[in-house]
């Protein structure tokens, strides 16, 4: 299986460390983020990446290269200018495979199990997507999905849980079908899906940060070198 690591956003809110920095060179316990993703899936046994760039994007190619050193194999998918979520991965496509792929986001933090998102089947499910869940952070009260008992993904009510989308999920090809290229938010193609239950998902319940500011960043930096 292959995956997808998203690392061409430019990081706004984390200015002014990605004003020379991209976002997932940013440093956790001495170590970028998502160095952090390639040990882990390389540990899980995922070897073949694809990583999107495009902000401070030769950055990322000189320290990830070509892989070797984790173990992995690397190919660049590169982006005159972010094309988002869903934008990215479709203009990746043809480096992904006719087959599901996994997707991770390089500016979070997790120690979510990789193997098992890898082991899920999505022709058995019915589903075209499937995404890990977390509980919602301080930054983000309400979420952004709910969670049925029969494992697919809702639309969030207000009498309903929500959780939220953990930037970590598994894709088949058919859930980009008929999508545009050019810059896409993955929002509208989930709001899309999720009627029609054709996502599925699951709640995580170990660690996960979203970086997203320099505060958060400071603090996960503190609490992953204690624990280390």
């Amino acid at each position: 299986m292959k995956v997808m690591l998203l690392a061409a956003g430019v990081g706004e809110r984390m200015r002014p460390l990605t004003n020379h920095t991209p976002k997932p060179l940013l440093r956790v316990a001495g170590m970028p983020l998502i160095e952090h993703h390639i040990r882990r899936l390389a540990e899980a046994g995922l070897t073949e990446l694809v990583i999107n760039v495009s902000h401070l994007a030769q950055q990322i190619m000189d320290y990830c290269d070509d892989g070797n050193r984790w173990g992995v194999s690397i190919t660049y998918s590169p982006e005159s200018q972010p094309l988002e979520t869903a934008g990215g991965i479709i203009n990746a496509m043809p480096l992904l495979d006719a087959k599901p792929f996994m997707v991770v986001n390089a500016d979070v933090w997790t120690d979510y199990p990789f193997a098992q998102l890898a082991a899920v089947d999505l022709e058995s499910t019915g589903c075209d997507a499937h995404l890990v869940l977390v509980d919602n952070p301080s930054q983000h009260p309400l979420g952004d999905f709910s969670l049925n008992s029969e494992g697919r993904l809702a639309l969030k009510t207000p009498d309903a849980t929500g959780y939220t989308y953990a930037g970590l999920g598994l894709y088949s090809p058919a859930f980009f079908a008929g999508a545009a290229e050019g810059k896409l938010a993955m929002r509208p193609l989930l709001d899309k899906a999720i009627p029609r239950c054709l996502v599925c998902g699951e709640y995580f319940r170990g660690e996960w940060a979203d970086v997203g500011t320099p505060q958060r960043l400071q603090e996960l930096d503190e609490m992953v070198s204690s624990a280390n």
